[in-house]
C-alpha cells in the first residue's frame, strides 16, 4: 500500500489538469508503482500468497486501463508508458500496429480482388 506522500507525488506528476485525482493515466501510475512495491515484498517473501493474487489482481486492473487509455487517447497512451517504462506497453504497441498492418494487408486484396470482377466484368 502506498503511503500518503507517495500517492500524492505521483498524483502531481501524472495529472491531467488541476483537480485531477483519478484519471486513467494516474491510476496506471498508481497501480505501477504499488506492482513494484508488492514485487519487491513477493522477493523477500516468496510464500505470501495472498500478496501474490493481490499482485496479479493489479496488473490485471493496470492492463486493462491501458487498454483502454491506448483505445481512447494513443498520445497520451504513448507518454504514459514511456514515463513508466511499461514492457507490457510495448507489447501492446507493437500488437497494435501488427493488427493495423495485417488490416491493411485484407483490404488490399479485397480491393485486387474487386477490381479484377470490374475488369472482367467489362
Amino acid at each position: 500500500m502506498l503511503d500518503k506522500k507517495a500517492k500524492i507525488r505521483i498524483i502531481n506528476k501524472y495529472k491531467v489538469h488541476d483537480t485531477d485525482t483519478g484519471s486513467t493515466p494516474v491510476q496506471i501510475a498508481i497501480l505501477t508503482e504499488e506492482i513494484k512495491q508488492l514485487s519487491d515484498h513477493l522477493k523477500a517473501h516468496k510464500h505470501d500468497h495472498s500478496s501474490r493474487r493481490g499482485l496479479l489482481k493489479k496488473v490485471g486492473e493496470r492492463r486493462r486501463l491501458l487498454k483502454y487509455l491506448q483505445k481512447e487517447d494513443e498520445k497520451m497512451f504513448q507518454d504514459v508508458a514511456k514515463k513508466l517504462n511499461l514492457k507490457i506497453a510495448k507489447k501492446m504497441i507493437a500488437n497494435e500496429e501488427e493488427k493495423k498492418r495485417i488490416e491493411a494487408e485484407i483490404e488490399a486484396k479485397q480491393a485486387e480482388k474487386e477490381a479484377a470482377k470490374l475488369e472482367s466484368g467489362k
